[in-house]
């Protein structure tokens, strides 16, 4: 495996670059500076809103850059690239599909802030680690912002529970199950893979130059688009088909574990 063309490294945040205590270690701030001498580009892509990605990465904010929401923002030192909302018009017909599936909490996430209604209240606790920009509304079809995914959360199983019961919207919308208690809902061109793309051609990087890891449905298409993709050793099976290398899991310092075999 020759890594010496490599130019870009791009990794998913949660099961992937965090621990599962939804930590990003020390080893890894030092292996970005290395990456940064190089001229490596670092490329953080996840389902989480922006501002919890860039809380994650505080001491390296205004040198990388986000793919946040699942690919329907991205940002590069405050400036947005790319912005794929979804239609205005699917807002309300979707909160209607979701109100009647027993034990969801559906979110709908603005570019820089996330809309609760008061049922999930209870779990604010929890929900917080992914969305640190919120507000509670009682009822969500009051909310006018621009959004950007809508993003359905399950305490037992999102692919057991949530899924089936949205599959059938996959011909209008970007369908994910991003995690083991969620589901996302974006814009059918919104995804990692569509945003990746964009970035890429930007900054005029082929398959052969990028570096890609992941380890949930969410990160299929942008595991697709490198000749160097990574599933981590606690990846979802559909992920490790796709990818072409395997690392060690999110726990044993799998991204860190490659970058140092790169650098």
């Amino acid at each position: 495996m020759d890594l010496s063309k490599i130019k870009m490294v791009v990794t998913d945040m949660d099961g992937t670059l965090l621990n599962s205590k939804h930590e990003v270690s020390n080893r890894f701030f030092e292996i970005h500076d290395a990456l940064k001498k190089k001229d490596i580009k670092f490329v953080a892509a996840s389902g989480r809103q922006y501002h919890s990605i860039i809380e994650k990465l505080e001491p390296i904010k205004n040198e990388i850059l986000v793919i946040a929401e699942n690919g329907a923002l991205v940002i590069e030192k405050e400036q947005e690239l790319l912005v794929t909302p979804i239609q205005q018009d699917l807002k309300d017909e979707l909160l209607d599909a979701l109100g009647k599936i027993e034990g969801a909490h559906a979110m709908l996430c603005g570019k820089y802030s996330a809309h609760f209604d008061g049922k999930s209240a209870e779990f604010l606790g929890q929900l917080k680690e992914y969305y640190s920009n919120y507000k509670v509304y009682e009822n969500l079809y009051d909310v006018t912002d621009e959004i950007v995914k809508i993003a359905v959360y399950h305490n037992k199983s999102a692919e057991t529970y949530i899924y089936p019961a949205v599959k059938s919207l996959e011909h209008l919308l970007k369908v994910k199950v991003s995690g083991p208690n969620w589901v996302d809902l974006n814009h059918a061109d919104a995804h990692k893979g569509y945003a990746l793309e964009k970035v890429m051609r930007q900054h005029g990087v082929s398959s052969d130059e990028i570096l890609v890891f992941g380890d949930y449905n969410n990160d299929l298409e942008m595991l697709q688009l490198s000749n160097f993709s990574f599933a981590m050793a606690n990846a979802h099976p559909n992920v490790k088909k796709v990818a072409k290398y395997e690392t060690l899991s999110n726990n044993d310092f799998g991204v860190e574990h490659i970058l140092e075999k790169l650098l």
